[in-house]
C-alpha cells in the first residue's frame, strides 16, 4: 500500500481509541455527573475496542488468501507482545497476590485464554482467538455465512452481557451461562465478542477493494442513527437495570460498521507512529494509573489527582501518551536504524527480473468483454496456466470483487487452489481428471468437463455427486464427444450422479477470417446447435451454453450463449500482432516484463560476449548486464539481436545467447543508462511500447505460449489492488 491509498484515519483513530481505552479505566465524569459517567464510560467508549478489532478485520480478514501466512503472522505478532505484557505486569500481580489461592493454575490459564492476566489485556487472547475463528469462517464460508456464524456468537454473548437480565429469568440460559462462567469470567472474549469485528472489518476491506463506497453523507448519517439508538439502548438497559457487564449492545454493530466506513474517506499518507503509540497506550496505561496514584499520595496531592476525577483521568492520559512516545522514539532509535538497513533495498521484489500487473487494466478488459457480449451472457474467466502467466491468485481476485462467477481451469489442481484463494462461484476444469479423484470434485464444488461417453460412465461409477459440462468435438477433434452422438450425450442426463450443468464447444480456427477458416468455423457452430435441437427433440432441457472463446467473442459476437470463455483477451492482448477481428474492443494489457541492470561494462573491438562468443564487438562498446534469462520465460532463440529492450525510453538490442539467469544488451549508442536503471521487454518505456505479441511473434510462437511460460521465479507486483 503506498503512500496514495494508505487508510490514514484508521491510523488517526488508532489514537482517539487508546483514549477512550484509558476513560473506561479512570471514569473522567465520576465526580462530576454519574449519568454523564456512565454514557462517556459505558455507551461512547465501548466503540474502542470493536474499533481496533474491526481494524485488525480490515487489513487480514479477507475472503481472498493465498495461504494463511498473514493470520499466522498477526498471531506470531500478537502472541508475543502478549507475552511481554504479561512479563511487564508481573511484579504488580505479585504485589496484588495474583498467585495465591488453591484454584491459582485453573484460574491462570482461564485468565491466559480468555480474560488475561491483567484486567485490559483480555483484548490480546480475544483476538487472537477471535482472530482464527473469523479468518477460517471468512475462507470456509465466505463472508455473508461468515457474518451469520459471527453474529450467532455475539448474540451468545450478548445475552451473556448487557442482556443477562433476560437469560437469567429461562433455566435453561441461566443454566448454561452459570456453567460458562465457570470457564471465562465474561462473554466479552475472543470467542462471543470478537469474530464478528473483525469480519465487519474485512467486509469492509472487500467492499472498499471492489469500489462499493457509501456516499460520505449515507455513512455520517448511518453513524450519526445508529448512534443515537446504542445510546438510548444503552441507557435504557442501565435503567432497567438488567446488565451483567455493559460492554455488548445491539446497536454496537451498525455504529462501528459506519465508524470504519467513514474513516475510509480518510486518505493520505501512513501514520505507523501513530499506530505504534497507540498500542503502548493501551499496554501500559494501568501502569500509568498506578504511577498517577503513587505519585499523587507522596505528594499528597490525592484530593487533585485521584478524588478530581476528571483531573486523574487527564494525568493519566499525559503521562500514557508521553510514556508511549517516549519508549516508541528510543525503540526506534536504538533499533530503527539496524532493522532497517538489514532490510533489502529491492521495493516490492524489484530487484532482479518482475512482472507488472495492471489490475486497472484488467477491470477495464473485463468492462469491455461484458459490453460485447450477448444480453444474459456471463463472462467466464480463464484461470489456466497461472492466469496466461499474469498470477492466478492476483487476477482471480480482481474478476471475483468485480462480480465475475464463472471461473475455468485446466486441471483439478488449478481449481483446488482457485478454491483455496477463496474463490467461490462455478470452476470449469476444462481438461481431463482421473475419475478417481471425483471425491475432491464434489469436495472442492469443481465442474469436471466430460471428455467423451466411456469417461463419463467411469466418473459415475465413482458413487461421488459431481457437476459437469458436457464438451462436443465438432470439429477440432481433441477432447469431447463426437457431434453425431445425440444419443450418448442423452444418457449422461440420466446418470444418477452426474449433475449436467453445461454443454460446450471449441472453435479451433475462429481465430482467422480467412475465407476457408470461416467457413470451417461456421460449420462447427451450426454442427453444435444442431445438436442441441436433437436434444431439445429427446426432452432434455439444455443446460448452459457455451461456444465463444477470447476469438469465438471477437470474430462472432452474435452467436446465442450462456457463457463467453475469455482467456487471452481478457488479459489485453491478442496472440498474434497481425490478428485482426470483426469486433475490435479497446483492450488494454495487463502484463509488463522488467528487469533491472546489475553490470555496465566496457569491452574493447574484437572482445567476444556470451556463450559460444555468439557476439563478437566490432567497436569499442558499453554492454549492460540484466539478470533475467530463458529460467525466467524469455525464448532462447530470441538472442543475438532479435528483440531489444528499452531503457530510458532507448530501444538496446540484446547481444549474444540468453542465458538461463543472464542476458546482455548493447548500450554503446544509448546515453544516461546505469546500475539500477529498469529495461522493459513488454510494456511501455519513454513512449515506447515493446508488446508481447511482437516478442511472440519473433520467438515463432504464439502471445498465448510466450505468457503461460514466464516463470515462475519472477516476482508479480500489482498496481490497483
Amino acid at each position: 500500500m503506498n503512500d496514495r491509498t494508505a487508510y490514514t484515519g484508521i491510523d488517526e483513530f488508532r489514537l482517539a481509541a487508546a483514549l477512550l481505552v484509558i476513560t473506561i479505566h479512570t471514569s473522567p465524569l465520576a465526580s462530576c455527573s454519574e449519568t454523564g459517567d456512565f454514557f462517556l464510560t459505558r455507551v461512547i467508549a465501548r466503540m474502542a475496542v470493536p474499533f481496533f478489532l474491526m481494524a485488525s478485520g480490515f487489513f487480514l480478514i479477507s475472503q481472498y488468501a493465498c495461504d494463511a501466512g498473514r493470520l499466522w503472522a498477526f498471531l506470531k505478532k500478537t502472541a508475543v507482545l502478549y507475552g511481554i505484557s504479561i512479563a511487564v505486569y508481573l511484579p504488580l500481580n505479585l504485589y496484588n497476590g495474583y498467585f495465591s489461592g488453591k484454584h491459582f493454575l485453573p484460574e491462570l490459564i482461564k485468565d491466559l485464554v480468555f480474560d488475561g492476566t491483567m484486567y485490559h489485556l483480555w483484548y490480546l487472547p480475544a483476538s487472537m482467538l477471535g482472530a482464527g475463528i473469523a479468518w477460517y469462517a471468512v475462507r470456509r464460508l465466505g463472508f455473508k455465512k461468515a457474518l451469520i456464524v459471527t453474529l450467532g456468537l455475539y448474540t451468545v454473548g450478548l445475552l451473556g452481557d448487557s442482556y443477562y437480565g433476560i437469560a437469567e429469568k429461562l433455566q435453561i440460559l441461566s443454566v448454561f451461562y452459570q456453567n460458562l462462567f465457570e470457564i471465562t469470567d465474561y462473554t466479552r472474549n475472543g470467542i462471543f465478542f470478537a469474530p464478528v469485528f473483525l469480519v465487519m472489518g474485512g467486509m469492509a476491506a472487500e467492499e472498499a477493494a471492489r469500489g462499493e463506497r457509501l456516499s460520505l453523507r449515507i455513512c455520517g448519517a448511518g453513524l450519526g442513527i445508529s448512534f443515537l439508538l446504542m445510546s438510548c439502548e444503552g441507557l435504557l438497559l442501565r435503567k432497567l437495570g438488567i446488565q451483567r457487564h455493559d460492554s455488548m449492545y445491539l446497536f454496537l454493530l451498525p455504529c462501528m460498521y459506519f465508524l470504519l466506513r467513514l474513516l475510509l474517506f480518510r486518505r493520505g499518507s501512513r501514520k505507523e507512529r501513530i499506530r505504534t503509540w497507540a498500542l503502548l497506550i493501551y499496554i501500559i496505561h494501568p501502569m500509568m494509573i498506578v504511577g498517577v496514584r503513587l505519585l499523587a499520595k507522596l505528594a499528597g496531592l490525592e484530593s487533585l489527582l485521584i478524588q478530581n476525577s476528571l483531573a486523574h483521568f487527564l494525568a493519566v492520559s499525559i503521562l500514557s501518551v508521553g510514556c508511549s512516545i517516549a519508549a516508541a522514539e528510543l525503540y526506534t532509535g536504538l533499533y530503527g536504524k539496524k532493522k532497517n538497513s538489514g532490510k533489502h533495498s529491492a521495493v516490492q521484489g524489484k530487484d532482479r527480473a518482475w512482472i507488472e500487473l495492471d489490475l486497472d487494466n484488467l477491470r477495464h478488459n473485463v468492462t469491455e468483454l461484458r459490453r460485447a457480449m450477448q444480453p444474459g451472457c456471463e463472462l467466464m474467466a480463464v484461470m489456466k496456466a497461472e492466469s496466461y502467466g499474469h498470477g492466478m491468485y492476483e487476477t482471480a481476485v480482481c474478476v471475483s470483487r468485480m462480480g465475475v462467477n464463472a471461473f475455468a481451469a485446466a486441471s483439478v489442481e488449478e481449481g483446488i487452489r482457485l478454491r483455496r484463494f477463496g474463490i467461490s462461484g462455478e470452476i470449469l476444469i476444462l481438461g481431463y481428471t482421473d475419475p478417481e479423484r471425483a471425491g475432491e470434485l464434489r469436495r472442492y464444488d469443481l465442474t469436471q468437463t466430460l471428455i467423451d461417453y466411456r469417461y463419463a460412465r467411469l466418473l459415475n461409477r465413482q458413487r461421488q455427486t459431481v457437476k459437469v459440462h458436457v464438451k462436443v468435438d465438432t470439429g477440432m477433434h481433441r477432447l469431447g464427444f463426437g457431434k453425431e452422438a445425440v444419443e450418448q450425450i442423452a444418457q449422461v442426463f440420466t446418470m444418477k450422479n452426474l449433475k449436467v450443468c453445461g454443454i460446450y464447444t471449441h472453435l479451433c480456427t475462429a481465430d482467422s477470417l480467412e475465407a476457408e477458416d470461416v467457413r470451417y468455423t461456421k460449420q462447427q457452430i451450426g454442427s453444435f446447435y444442431g445438436l442441441l435441437e436433437k436434444l431439445k427433440e429427446r426432452g432434455i432441457v439444455i443446460p448452459k451454453v457455451h461456444i465463444q472463446s477470447s476469438y469465438g467473442l471477437l470474430n462472432y459476437p452474435e452467436l446465442p450463449c450462456d457463457y463467453v470463455r475469455a482467456g487471452i483477451a481478457l488479459y489485453g492482448v491478442l496472440s498474434a500482432p497481425g490478428d485482426r477481428t470483426r469486433l475490435e474492443l479497446n483492450l488494454r494489457p495487463v502484463l509488463s516484463l522488467k528487469s533491472k541492470v546489475v553490470l555496465v561494462r566496457k569491452i574493447r573491438t574484437g572482445e567476444s560476449v556470451g556463450y559460444g562468443r555468439a557476439f563478437t564487438a566490432e567497436r569499442d562498446s558499453r554492454i549492460a548486464v540484466l539478470p533475467m534469462g530463458y529460467g525466467d520465460g524469455l525464448p532462447r532463440n530470441l538472442s543475438c539481436g532479435r528483440i531489444q529492450a528499452v531503457i530510458r525510453g532507448q530501444r538496446v538490442p540484446v547481444i549474444g545467447r540468453i542465458c538461463m539467469d543472464q542476458l546482455m544488451v548493447d548500450i554503446t549508442d544509448a546515453q544516461g543508462i546505469s546500475v539500477g536503471d529498469v529495461a522493459v521487454f513488454v510494456g511501455w518505456d519513454g513512449g515506447l511500447e515493446v508488446t508481447a505479441a511482437d516478442l511472440a511473434d519473433r520467438s515463432g510462437t504464439i502471445t498465448n505460449e510466450l505468457l503461460s511460460r514466464l516463470g515462475g521465479r519472477l516476482v508479480r507486483t500489482t498496481a490497483g489492488m
